[in-house]
Parts: C-alpha cells; sequence; structure tokens
C-alpha cells in the first residue's frame, strides 16, 4: 500500500513537472515580447487589434502571447507591478482550464488579470468569483487600471445593489462576484415575468478564487430564492423540551462517526408518554416523528458557539471551515424550527421555495471553467471526478522556508491546555508575533483566558468579534502580538510581518517570523495547510505547529483505537511515531467519507437540477420571444412554469426527508426517489398545460396587463434568498443501526409490518 501511495505521488510529481516545462515555455516567448519602446497610445492600439480578432474568430490559444505581453506592460506602467515568471505561468495554466496551486502571498490577483483579459477579448464577458464582498470590490479596483487601460470595462457586484447597477456590471467586460450572489441573481432571473428585469447575459469564461472551499466545502450547498415570510411564535418548543429529557444510550442512539442521531425503543416509549400522542411509528404521526427528529439532532449534535450562536435575538450558524458567522444560511426548514426552539427564540416562517441550484450546478453552467487557491493538491482526485479540473502546482517565486514542525500529541485535553500556554508564553517572552488557530468560538475564548491569565496579552478574533476582523489582522504579525482565532484566520487572510512597518519585519524576521500553532486537527489537511500558510509568505521566515489532543473530537470519533483509554495519562506529549501516522490516517478517511457523501448528495440533486435545466430552458425561450406566442400566452404559461415548479420543489423536499425508510423496506433510496421525481416530473407539463388553458379562457385573449393583475399573473410581491445548510441533508439508510431497526419495526401498526414497501406520498 506504502509502495503504491509512493509511486502515485512520484507519477503525479512527474507529470507536475511535464506541465510546468510547457508552461515554462511559453512565458519566456512572452518574457521576449518586449513592448516597453511603445508609447501608451501604440499599447492601446495593440489591445484594439487583439480585440478585433478575437471577435472575428481568431482562436485565444494563437493570441496568448501577444496579450499577456501587453498586460505585464499595462500593470507595470499603471500598478507599478511587473508579473513574476511563476505569475504569468499561472495565468497560462489558468487560460487553459486547470485549477492552480500557488502559495499564499504570490499574487494570484495579478495572475488572473492575464487570463481574464485575453477570455473578455471576445466579448462575452468573463466572471471572477471571490470569497466575499470585500474582495471583489477591492480586486475590481485594484486591477481596474489595467483592464481600462486596455480598453475593457470592469465592475464588482456587491450584494443589495439596484437592479440597474446589476444589469451594468454583468455587462462589463470583467465582472467581479461572489460565487453566492452571482447564483442568487441568476435564481431571481428564474423567475421574472419580463426579459427587461434580468440582470445576467449568457455564461462564458470563470476563474474561481479560493476554489477549493467553493468547488469542495461550499460545493453542496443549496442557494434558495423564496417568497414572503412572516415572524410567528415558534411551534417547536413541546418537541425541544422532550428531546431535553431524553438521555443518550439509555433513550437514544448515535451513529459510529456521530453524524446522525436516533430513536431507540427505550426512546419511543418515553417520547409517547411525554407527547402524548399514541404510538409514535403511526402514520398519523409522520409530522410528529419529523419535528421530534429534528429536535433530537439539535439537541444532541448541535452545540452553542460551536456550530451557531445566538446574537440580537437570532441564530447565526458558524461555517465549519472558515469558523465564520454563514452569513444569510439556515438549516433545512425542520431543524432551523428546532434550533430557533432549543433557544427559546421567535421562529420566522419559511415562504415558499420558488427556486434552488446548489454552487456545484451553478459554476458548471460555465462552459470554461478554471480555478485558484494555495490549498488544491490534496484534493487533486476529487477536483479530476467532479469538474474534470486537473491541479497543476507553481513554484512560488520566493522558495518556502516555513519550519513545519511534527505534531505535538498529548493524551488528554488538560495537558494540550497547559503545554499549549507554556509554548505560548515562552515564545511570546521573545517578542516573536503568533497566531494561534482554535476549533471554536467557544475554544478560542477558553484559551484566550487561560493566556491572560498566565498574564500574556492577546487579541480574539471569531464570529463573536467579526467586525473588528480587519483591525485585528493588521496588528497580527507586529512584535509582541499574540492573536487568537478560530478558523477565521485561515483563509484569504494576509499578515504581514512587523504589521506594515519595514522595521519592526525585519525584527520579526530575525525572531523567526510568525508563529503559528493550530490547537486542533481539521477534518481536511486543506485546513490545517491554510492555517499554516499565513507563515512564511513570500520567502519570509515562519513556523507552525500542532497541538492534538487523543481527547479531541476527531481522535475520539475516528481515532478509538488510540483513544485515552489505551495510554495513561501523562503531561508531556507523546513520542509514538505511529501516532502522528495515525493523524495523517483520520484525515485522508475523513476526506474520503465526506467525498463519498458528496457524491451521494450528487445522486439526489443531478437528476432534480436536469429536470430543472430542461424546465428552464423552455422558459429562457418563452421569456424571449423565441416560442412565437401573444403576450397574454406568454405570461400565462410562465407564470404556471413558477408556480408548479415551486410545488415540485416542495414534493421533492418532502421526500428527501423520508426516502431513507425505503432502506428498512429492502429498497435502494436513491433508485425510490428517482423514479418518484420522475414520475412527479412527467406530470408537471400536464399540470402547466391544463392551468395556463384554463387561465386563458378566463382572459378571453386580453394582452392587458391590468388583467393579468386582476388574475393574479404576477411575480411575487417580494422574494428572499438564502443559504442551506446541505450538510445535514443526506442519505441515513448506512447509518441505522441494529436497536434502531428494530425499533422502528416494533413500533410500527400490523398493517404496516405486514407491507412489503413503504409507502411514500402521492404528488
Amino acid at each position: 500500500m506504502h509502495l503504491a501511495g509512493r509511486l502515485f505521488r512520484s507519477f503525479r510529481d512527474y507529470d507536475n513537472q511535464s506541465k510546468l516545462k510547457g508552461l515554462q515555455q511559453r512565458t519566456g516567448l512572452i518574457r521576449a515580447r518586449n513592448l516597453s519602446d511603445m508609447n501608451d497610445g501604440q499599447l492601446q492600439q495593440e489591445s484594439h487589434r487583439l480585440q478585433t480578432a478575437a471577435r472575428s474568430g481568431t482562436p485565444l490559444d494563437e493570441l496568448l502571447v501577444d496579450a499577456y505581453a501587453l498586460v505585464c506592460e499595462a500593470a507595470k506602467r499603471t500598478l507599478g507591478l511587473q508579473p513574476y515568471l511563476v505569475q504569468i505561468m499561472a495565468g497560462i495554466a489558468l487560460h487553459e482550464r486547470y485549477l492552480i496551486e500557488q502559495h499564499t502571498g504570490e499574487g494570484k490577483t495579478l495572475s488572473a488579470v492575464m487570463p481574464a483579459y485575453l477570455n473578455a477579448l471576445t466579448g462575452k464577458g468573463v466572471h471572477v468569483l471571490t470569497f466575499n464582498d470585500y474582495l471583489a470590490n477591492r480586486d475590481a479596483q485594484w486591477m481596474g487600471p489595467v483592464y481600462r487601460f486596455l480598453g475593457l470595462s470592469v465592475s464588482a457586484v456587491q450584494a443589495g445593489m439596484s437592479l440597474a447597477l446589476k444589469r451594468e456590471a454583468y455587462a462589463s467586460d470583467i465582472t467581479y462576484v461572489t460565487a453566492k450572489e452571482a447564483g442568487f441573481d441568476y435564481l431571481r432571473d428564474s423567475i421574472v415575468l419580463n426579459e427587461a428585469d434580468t440582470v445576467h447575459r449568457s455564461f462564458h469564461y470563470v476563474i474561481v478564487d479560493e476554489a477549493d472551499s467553493l468547488l469542495l466545502d461550499e460545493a453542496r450547498v443549496p442557494l434558495v430564492i423564496s417568497g414572503d415570510t412572516s415572524a410567528s411564535a415558534s411551534a417547536g418548543l413541546q418537541y425541544a423540551e422532550v428531546a431535553r429529557q431524553l438521555q443518550p444510550a439509555e433513550h437514544y442512539d448515535f451513529d459510529d462517526f456521530k453524524r446522525n442521531v436516533y430513536l431507540n425503543e427505550a426512546g419511543a416509549v418515553q417520547a409517547e408518554l411525554l407527547l402524548g400522542c399514541g404510538n409514535l411509528y403511526d402514520s398519523h404521526n409522520s409530522h410528529l416523528l419529523t419535528s421530534l427528529n429534528c429536535a433530537l439532532h439539535v439537541e444532541a449534535l448541535m452545540k452553542k458557539d460551536v456550530d451557531y450562536i445566538v446574537r440580537n435575538g437570532n441564530i447565526e450558524l458558524i461555517e465549519e471551515y472558515t469558523g465564520r458567522v454563514a452569513e444569510n444560511r439556515y438549516l433545512p426548514e425542520g431543524l432551523q424550527a428546532a434550533l430557533v426552539a432549543k433557544e427559546g427564540l421567535q421562529s420566522v416562517a419559511g415562504g415558499k421555495v420558488l427556486g434552488t441550484i446548489t454552487i456545484q450546478h451553478f459554476i458548471s453552467l460555465y462552459p470554461n471553467i478554471c480555478g485558484m487557491t494555495a490549498t488544491a493538491r490534496a484534493s487533486a482526485m476529487e477536483f479530476e471526478k467532479l469538474y474534470s479540473l486537473q491541479v497543476v502546482q507553481i513554484p512560488p517565486n520566493r522558495s518556502n522556508i516555513r519550519l513545519d514542525l511534527p505534531y505535538r500529541i498529548y493524551t488528554h485535553k488538560e495537558a494540550k491546555l497547559k503545554a499549549l500556554v507554556q509554548e505560548i508564553s515562552s515564545i511570546h517572552s521573545a517578542g516573536r508575533p503568533i497566531l494561534i488557530g482554535t476549533s471554536s468560538v467557544e475554544e478560542s475564548d477558553l484559551l484566550a483566558e487561560a493566556l491572560i491569565a498566565a498574564g500574556v496579552p492577546c487579541n480574539v478574533l471569531n464570529a463573536k468579534n467579526d467586525a473588528e476582523e480587519a483591525g485585528i489582522i493588521a496588528k497580527a504579525g507586529e512584535l509582541g502580538a499574540v492573536t487568537v482565532s478560530t478558523n477565521m484566520a485561515g483563509r484569504g487572510v494576509d499578515i504581514r510581518l512587523g504589521g506594515g512597518s519595514l522595521k519592526q519585519a525585519e525584527a520579526v524576521a530575525r525572531l523567526g517570523g510568525l508563529y503559528v500553532i493550530g490547537t486542533h486537527m481539521n477534518e481536511s489537511v486543506r485546513i490545517d495547510n491554510q492555517l499554516r500558510g499565513r507563515s512564511g509568505r513570500q520567502g519570509d521566515p515562519g513556523a507552525s505547529v500542532f497541538f492534538v489532543s487523543l481527547e479531541d473530537e476527531l481522535m475520539l470519533r475516528f481515532g478509538s483505537s488510540y483513544g485515552a483509554a489505551r495510554t495513561s495519562r501523562q503531561d508531556e506529549s507523546l513520542e509514538d511515531p505511529a501516532l502522528r501516522g495515525t493523524i495523517t490516517h483520520i484525515q485522508r478517511v475523513i476526506m474520503g467519507q465526506n467525498f463519498e457523501i458528496h457524491q451521494e448528495l450528487n445522486s439526489y440533486s443531478d437528476m432534480v437540477e436536469d429536470q430543472r435545466r430542461i424546465l428552464y430552458s423552455e422558459r429562457l425561450d418563452i421569456l424571449k420571444g423565441n416560442k412565437e406566442m401573444s403576450p397574454s400566452e406568454q405570461r400565462v404559461r410562465l407564470f404556471y412554469i413558477d408556480e408548479f415548479w415551486a410545488d415540485h420543489l416542495a414534493y421533492i423536499s418532502y421526500l428527501r426527508e423520508s426516502i431513507h425508510l425505503e432502506s428498512l423496506a429492502n429498497r435502494n433510496p436513491i433508485d425510490e426517489f428517482h423514479e418518484q421525481i420522475t414520475k412527479a416530473y412527467e406530470q408537471l407539463y400536464t399540470k402547466i398545460n391544463d392551468a395556463a388553458a384554463d387561465m386563458l379562457v378566463r382572459l378571453g385573449g386580453s394582452n392587458d396587463p391590468a388583467d393579468w393583475e386582476k388574475l393574479g399573473l404576477n411575480s411575487p410581491p417580494s422574494t428572499r434568498t438564502y443559504i442551506i445548510n446541505d450538510q445535514y441533508i443526506q442519505d441515513k439508510r448506512s447509518s441505522w443501526t441494529g436497536a434502531t431497526v428494530f425499533a422502528y419495526w416494533l413500533r410500527r401498526p400490523l398493517k404496516w409490518l405486514l407491507s412489503p414497501v413503504i409507502k411514500l406520498p402521492k404528488y
């Protein structure tokens, strides 16, 4: 096995070197095109020539050398930046549809300008998808002078922009925008009744920044547009109270990796007593059972200040991979209501879902996709399988001299905390800046308290004080700075030695640079590497180390054979090399499981997306007038496509919540799901046709918008967009324990026990 792994890595390294040779050859041609003798007007004439050639059908590959040389000269004149050879190589790889791994601080923003300019010459538009609104606006303004000097337009889309401003921004040659906002705008476009109200044009070429985050970590996140919502008192308080009275092991069980929780027989009996509902598994109690399961999930598996915070009377979910508040994000409706009830807050009723698309499916709408990130290699297989994207590792401009120290492993959490405080105190005493990455808001607060008690002043950065992020990060590289953070400091954060002061930077460098400490291992080695990457930027000195306890959550969940029970407690770190190998193995196992879950979820959503695209294609033809319809026929058809698609989505959502029960009747849930939604979709067109025909009779052929309004043929008066945490919507058939299955069948009414198939609701 180890030999196979070494052979694979050797082949991958050889393949990467082969790709780099090709990139280096073309980079040499670009650098040989010296345009410094041209004046500004001549450079702009050259850009116009390339634009004319591209729009006349000349292949972009034939224009690449001239275009990139032009961008290099324009960047030097407008920004004072001369692209490094490795930045040009990265830019070529992006045009060639690779996913590039480029180290932190190596200038991905400038690398992206070259392929963005080249592909924008066609006039079809280029999107650069950024990590957040701030970066979209910053990068558009920062790189804008290059594009404008060369005769192209550039804009940034921001959340909350007016329709007119968004349409103008998307009409630019290059548009910087977050994937979520671009996706939300696509959903808004999908329900308009007049073409003039759309903002997007046809998709062409996209560069995805922080590509591993968007294409993998966030890929399954469904973007949602819904109708009106209203506040109401929580209806789930009773279920929350019942869940609080149930005890683990006695009343409910977890699956092997604590991803799901289920009532056992004793729990079902206890719940029936508390609810006074009779048989919990009787068909008329199906809604009650679903609500109770949701309440049990949030009670047993979701922890305040780890998975979410409560701020200003609202639940704010914390994004696992970044440690940030996941803005405008909710759990699937039943779980969200249960979490609100758990915290005793006011519930916001979810409006009717009008449209939804995952980030993965949205990005796949672009015919040409490429991406860039500092951490890609560890997930090269996933990029290849999901997007047909190959990873190319771009060498740094200056060699990385950061010292990555081996894991320090402790038998229990108290020993780890004590060692952390000692290490931080010792390093801090010399004045060297330290960045500590913690697992949660709760842990960051706990560590900060321990440090202050030990006489070490520190700044804390977590989801509770995210408004102070910029100020805290600006000082994180200063002499004597100690910054305790969640994963917020692990991605998209540039920490400069000395906080920007050259004198301080030199002093910090003499001390060894920024010292990064991780207090836990993450599920993905990519996230660990993101934290490490805050140190050692552009050849700076630096160091990183991770502290791990055998009582850490991941070690308990996935490394049980190496758990604390096998080792007597001690304050000193464990020096067993096998344990360090175990950590690497655990991360590989978890990444493999998450990829399998990703593929499993795709099995459910891919067919729904196929159905959406077929229906949306017809809708777009109608909207653009390609069907030769009368105005009234057009309005009626669009209205009922939207009406019955929303009903179809509601049915799919209900089906997804209950489909795993099919496995208890020896049926494959995915096959059953596909069969059910296929039947439902086949009925969709009949419903649309019948309803449209009836309405046209009522209209009497009137093309008067006033008559349409009287009969309710309008868009929703208001909508909202939000994100659903899809990690909780997964196939549970493999997670049912033997006791759970027994309890389930034992509690079913006799008529159900005699039936070989669990009947699902009809559409």
